[in-house]
């Protein structure tokens, strides 16, 4: 029985396949960072161009055949789609898990919608032209606030992700050790989080607290946020490591 991975790697050949017999670029679905990571080991023969929306998107689409960026863009035909509160006044505090609930709930599939970012208590969603026809025609209410849907041509800049720049001394590069001096964490705690699946690396959970993240992977965890491990700068006089990670603010 193929794994998931070994279906999506199949996936991709698919449409580098169709890229290269039909000359146009073919756009695959929404990817999180562990499936994008997958494309680095297909042998596509065709140009890829991932892209999501915007810049520093989290969620991106391949484009197999796109040269360049502006290929990529032109063939991914995305839609921002800005969902907000009919009555602001009344509105409850929305997560982004209520928005994206409610969107699932709809009969939406995950990969059909790229990142959401959020400002001002709506959200701004890119996704496939058919998912925001769709949404814009049926999403009526996130929790118990009714919501107006209204396409847009750019993201605020407030609802632009802030990366900021921390240091943070650790004693070695495994999993646990970050998770804990990012936030604030004892060791045993950060055990915890890891053995409860509440950790991921780029979107993949991770369940060894020792495994050693690699520069430039997210980290994400669960109730407490997530970073981007820049690497290790230098050694301390300790013998310790100060590390460098980016959090998403």
């Amino acid at each position: 029985m193929q794994t998931s991975d070994e279906l999506l790697r199949k996936r991709f050949s698919e449409l580098a396949g169709r890229a290269e017999v039909s000359g146009k670029v073919i756009v695959s679905d929404f990817l999180n960072l562990h499936e994008q990571s997958l494309l680095t080991v297909v042998s596509c023969g065709v140009p890829v161009t991932l892209f999501g929306g915007f810049d520093g998107a989290e969620r991106k689409a391949a484009c197999f055949g796109a040269a360049a960026l502006q290929d990529a863009k032109d063939a991914a035909d995305f839609r921002l789609l800005r969902i907000a509160p009919a009555n602001p006044k009344f509105a409850d505090a929305l997560s982004h898990r209520d928005f994206l609930g409610s969107m699932l709930s709809l009969g939406l599939r995950r990969e059909k919608l790229g990142d959401i970012l959020l400002a001002d208590n709506c959200a701004y969603v890119f996704c496939t032209a058919r998912a925001a026809d769709f949404l814009a025609e049926n999403l009526e209410r996130v929790r118990h606030t009714t919501v107006r849907c209204a396409f847009v041509d750019t993201l605020p800049p407030e609802a632009e992700p802030v990366l900021e720049p921390r240091e943070a001394v650790i004693a070695s590069e495994r999993l646990d050790a970050l998770v804990a001096a990012v936030f604030h964490l004892s060791r045993s705690e950060a055990q915890k989080l890891i053995a409860a699946e509440r950790v991921s690396v780029d979107s993949a959970a991770v369940l060894r607290a020792d495994a050693l993240p690699k520069p430039g992977q997210i980290l994400s965890v669960r109730g407490h946020g997530r970073f981007r491990y820049d690497g290790i700068l230098r050694e301390t006089k300790k013998g310790k490591l100060r590390a460098q990670v980016s959090l998403y603010v």
